[in-house]
């Protein structure tokens, strides 16, 4: 009875000592998401490598510091830790990471790989309208204009009132020689947005008869 006791009275010391370091941990992973979402990213990174030092296979707390670092335009290092988080678990969150990571390092083929991962992993996922939309941009890179132009034009399903994304894809349609699609995408772009610079000239030289 007295060995019994004293197991449980163990077990609560345990559990006292335990329970506050957890709680710490929440408390900080909360903040740092916070500051994040506030577009604190130092702060936030801050945070997150300091949760990392208690626990370097906390993959929430990976996440955070890689999304600070692209909102800080440390493309690399998004990167890499990116890479240890995708070792961690196959997240499409991590999916997403690497994307824009690839996508800003020029890296197209990776990047197309890392984004087809992530919208096939969460074809309803919260990023799969940017997820296309960066696909886009890749192939109007690699001058396949007939795939940027399905990849925005997927992207806008997501997002319709995005007007730059309208101006883009009339930039894809321009390329391939799609007047009238052309003509169609920037008039959606100038609906939205009216003063929309690039949407502007693209109509006019569209209008013209000339091609960017």
């Amino acid at each position: 009875m007295r060995s019994s006791r004293h197991g449980r009275r163990a077990f609560l010391v345990l559990l006292l000592c335990v329970l506050p370091a957890f709680l710490f941990a929440e408390s900080s992973l909360d903040q740092a998401q916070k500051l994040l979402s506030q577009g604190r990213f130092e702060e936030s990174r801050l945070m997150a490598l300091d949760l990392l030092s208690r626990d370097a296979s906390d993959l929430e707390s990976l996440v955070v510091l890689c999304r600070d670092l692209l909102g800080l335009g440390r493309w690399s290092d998004a990167e890499n830790y990116g890479l240890k988080a995708w070792d961690l678990r196959r997240d499409p969150r991590v999916s997403e990471i690497l994307g824009e990571a690839s996508f800003s390092l020029g890296k197209n083929d990776a990047a197309l790989r890392h984004f087809r991962n992530y919208v096939s992993a969460v074809p309803e996922g919260s990023g799969v309208g940017s997820a296309y939309y960066f696909m886009g941009e890749i192939y109007l890179r690699l001058a396949r204009y007939a795939h940027a132009d399905i990849a925005i034009s997927t992207a806008l399903q997501f997002t319709p009132g995005n007007a730059r994304w309208w101006s883009r894809l009339g930039w894809a349609r321009e390329k391939a020689n799609d007047r009238s699609g052309a003509l169609e995408a920037y008039a959606q772009a100038l609906k939205i947005e009216p003063h929309l610079e690039d949407a502007l000239l693209g109509r006019d030289r569209v209008r013209a008869g000339t091609r960017g």
